[in-house]
């Protein structure tokens, strides 16, 4: 089954968090926070202004991204624990480092 979103909407799989600290204590799964990092699955057409222009999305599938704490709802597809969130909610998006190259 596929699942597009409507309008200002984004479908997020969270990111999974590291299950040990610094230390090298384990953490288990009912005491570890959810990480509030997530990759996009699939957006949305855009939202729409009053006067019906289309607003178009800056994100994309496959992005990696930030967003709140206590953001989107909950949801299950194909068995698979998913995030489904207004554009708004996310706060931005991760940019991997370019490698820059060395002068010889």
């Amino acid at each position: 089954m596929s699942f597009r979103p409507l309008h200002d909407r984004v479908v997020v799989r969270r990111v999974g968090s590291d299950e040990k600290t610094a230390g090298g204590i384990i953490i288990p799964d009912t005491a570890q926070e959810k990480p509030s990092e997530g990759q996009v699955v699939s957006v949305g057409s855009g939202g729409r202004t009053e006067d019906g222009k289309e607003i178009a999305m800056d994100v994309k599938a496959g992005d990696r991204v930030l967003f709140g704490k206590w953001s989107g709802t909950e949801v299950t597809i194909d068995g698979e624990e998913l995030l489904i969130m207004k554009e708004s909610d996310i706060m931005g998006v991760i940019e991997a480092k370019k490698k820059s190259k060395k002068a010889a």
